[in-house]
């Protein structure tokens, strides 16, 4: 088949290399010469393009696949909202307009979008509920890939991303710590689980919770990570104290539990099923220090 990943970043390069050694044709879209570098490196095509010009992605071949994966060249809600919205209505209508269209959309959101839950369990089923302005465009986002007219869209929501340059161990072993439950997914599962969708024809029209099999407590997480590195344990506070420091942001204070049971129905098999293996590399990198 051929795939087009637009914002071909963290999770990109991988799902591109992925795909492409599973004999796909393979065209990774960003706007930088690092970007354009970065997936020529990992071995497949590169084009510059910018999702939110329809003039500019003239020059992206035609695909059976596409994949949103931008990410928002800033921390505001306007950034997000360029990145998210106005760049995502843009590639479904430019594509759609297409004499030979995408047969699927897949579109990476977040499970920030459920907000705040109290430590309980969330899923598919679970009506979100966004802690932040960029979680509602989020949100919004995941509609224009739902209701895209010409392609049939799905949409993973991811947990928090970890893996290659993104262990962040110093955060857990110096601390604080702020409590509540970690939902996470190794970056060779997110690319995995968007291959898995799109190569096997499942979850088209359906929102799908791309999280490991393990919402671990971050203090429970930060103390094992301590004692796999030989360090001692770092502090930790509640959201309480944290409060009391200064403001906490309603994404601070959103906790919960996500439930990958829909990806286990649809027949996903993890590399890092969870944390406690996902996190073994960093570990092995730290004690040969």
């Amino acid at each position: 088949m051929r795939v087009a990943i637009l914002g071909c970043g963290y999770v990109g390069l991988e799902l591109g290399r992925q795909l492409a050694n599973a004999g796909h044709e393979v065209v990774g879209v960003r706007r930088s010469d690092s970007g354009l570098d970065a997936i020529e490196a990992v071995g497949f095509d590169a084009v510059r393009a910018d999702a939110t010009d329809a003039a500019s992605l003239s020059v992206v071949p035609d695909a059976d696949w596409l994949v949103y994966a931008a990410s928002a060249g800033g921390r505001g809600v306007e950034a997000a909202r360029t990145a998210y919205v106005d760049g995502l209505r843009t590639v479904v209508e430019t594509f759609g307009a297409r004499s030979s269209p995408p047969d699927r959309l897949v579109y990476t959101s977040s499970t920030g979008v459920y907000g705040d839950h109290d430590g309980d369990w969330v899923d598919e089923s679970t009506t979100p509920d966004p802690a932040t302005g960029r979680q509602r465009v989020l949100l919004e986002a995941e509609r224009i890939a739902l209701e895209a007219a010409e392609i049939d869209g799905t949409v993973a929501r991811f947990g928090g991303l970890y893996g290659p340059d993104r262990y962040r161990l110093d955060y857990y072993l110096d601390g604080p710590v702020t409590e509540g439950y970690l939902n996470s997914i190794h970056r060779d599962d997110a690319a995995g689980v968007v291959a898995y969708l799109l190569e096997t024809d499942r979850a088209r029209g359906e929102i799908v919770l791309a999280v490991d099999d393990d919402p671990v407590s971050k203090w429970e997480f930060a103390d094992w990570l301590a004692d796999e590195c030989g360090v001692s344990h770092p502090p930790k506070r509640t959201v309480a104290e944290r409060a009391a420091d200064g403001d906490v942001s309603r994404r601070v204070r959103a906790n919960k539990r996500c439930a990958n049971d829909r990806l286990h129905e649809l027949g996903y098999e993890f590399r890092f099923p969870t944390v406690w293996e996902g996190y073994r590399p960093a570990i092995d990198a730290f004690q040969s220090i």
